[in-house]
């Protein structure tokens, strides 16, 4: 079978966070502003969710603060196993297409931890920048589902989250991922943001997953 007989469709966040709790190896939701399904026929074998990242300082490192409000990640990626060889270049690409333009700068990152180096990503030439920093990260009751960021905004801050969770509150050392981006848009503005990008650009990574 072809990958072009599938059809990439939007569909409802509620649908796509279910699936990927479900299936993706991270079994939690996704920050989501646009969600889409692979479908064959009418089974849905795919979800891609793209949404804002989580943290502020990404968006304005990539291309400078004028351009900070037009990045979106692609937060969440599964197909269903079996699909044939360019199954998820193919969907990447739909998908990508189907974004609204003003979201023209697009960030993803590939888990060291477990163990994803960025093949897919290689093989569809996004832009490879290096690793994400080292930081901390808080975790209610142990579960990485919801951002710390977000409990400190609706606490008031780290002291106020602590004071509020106390010991449910738990320090974790949040591992290092490949960064990649991606440049959509007419050809001059792609050449326009390559010249804004304020990271450098790296040699890909060694292939693993």
């Amino acid at each position: 079978m072809s990958v072009t007989n599938y059809e990439v469709w939007a569909i409802e966040p509620s649908v796509a966070q279910a699936v990927v709790k479900k299936h993706h190896y991270l079994h939690r939701s996704a920050s989501a502003m646009f969600t889409f399904g692979l479908f064959d026929g009418m089974d849905l074998i795919g979800v891609a969710i793209y949404g804002k990242p989580a943290s502020p300082s990404l968006c304005v490192g990539i291309c400078g603060p004028d351009e900070s409000e037009r990045v979106v990640e692609l937060t969440r990626l599964w197909i269903e196993d079996g699909t044939p060889k360019n199954t998820e270049s193919y969907f990447i690409g739909q998908t990508l297409r189907l974004l609204p333009p003003e979201f023209d700068i697009v960030v993803s990152y590939a888990e060291i931890g477990a163990g994803h180096s960025g093949v897919i990503y290689q093989a569809t030439n996004w832009i490879y920048t290096g690793l994400s920093d080292a930081h901390v990260e808080w975790r209610l009751d142990g579960q990485s589902g919801k951002h710390s960021r977000h409990l400190f905004d609706e606490h008031g801050g780290i002291e106020g989250a602590k004071a509020y969770f106390g010991d449910r509150l738990e320090r974790h050392e949040r591992g290092r991922k490949h960064r990649y981006i991606m440049f959509r848009g007419s050809k001059s503005r792609k050449k326009a943001l390559q010249s804004k990008l304020r990271y450098a650009v790296q040699s890909y990574p060694k292939l693993s997953a």
